[in-house]
């Protein structure tokens, strides 16, 4: 962690200032200022548009049932490049423009849903899920007897819920 808050807050901001120094040199500064502010704005515009529609996609999944994790780490994505594209400098530009290309996102998308699932399948991690009923002929004991078995076994959680089809 320490290796990559380092490249992070060093070495990026050392690359930055070089590039930023060779294409001024070749541009002029006023130039190399433009092209600053021009892809800041055009890039923010793009997250924006994107970041809109994203959205919207989730909302509509949501609305039907389905479960957005591809459109939810889409927004992660977009979001990083947001802040890529604002920080000053031709290098963070280059990455935050790439992260706007589809294709890109999409297989960084797959390859972050791929470590998931190893990571989980490697922590030996397991879920399941236990419905119990609660219909009004169950006796005021079957339900105290459920109760005390569940207070005598450690591992259940009790809890209720109501499935909306």
């Amino acid at each position: 962690m320490f290796k990559l808050l380092f490249v992070l807050f060093v070495i990026v901001p050392i690359i930055e200032i070089f590039v930023l120094m060779q294409v001024g040199a070749v541009l002029g500064a006023w130039p190399t200022i433009a092209i600053v502010i021009a892809t800041a704005w055009l890039g923010a515009k793009h997250v924006r548009q994107q970041g809109l529609a994203t959205m919207q996609s989730v909302q509509n999944k949501m609305a039907v049932g389905d479960m957005p994790s591809e459109d939810i780490v889409t927004g992660l994505l977009l979001l990083i490049a947001g802040v890529l594209l604002v920080t000053p400098g031709f290098v963070t530009d280059f990455f935050g423009l790439s992260l706007l290309v589809p294709s890109v996102r999409k297989s960084l998308i797959a390859s972050v849903q791929q470590h998931l699932a190893t990571s989980t399948t490697q922590s030996g991690s397991v879920f399941f899920h236990h419905q119990q009923s609660h219909s009004s002929h169950q006796s005021f004991e079957q339900n105290e007897a459920f109760s005390k078995q569940s207070k005598s076994n450690s591992d259940v959680i009790e809890g209720e819920f109501e499935r909306k089809d």
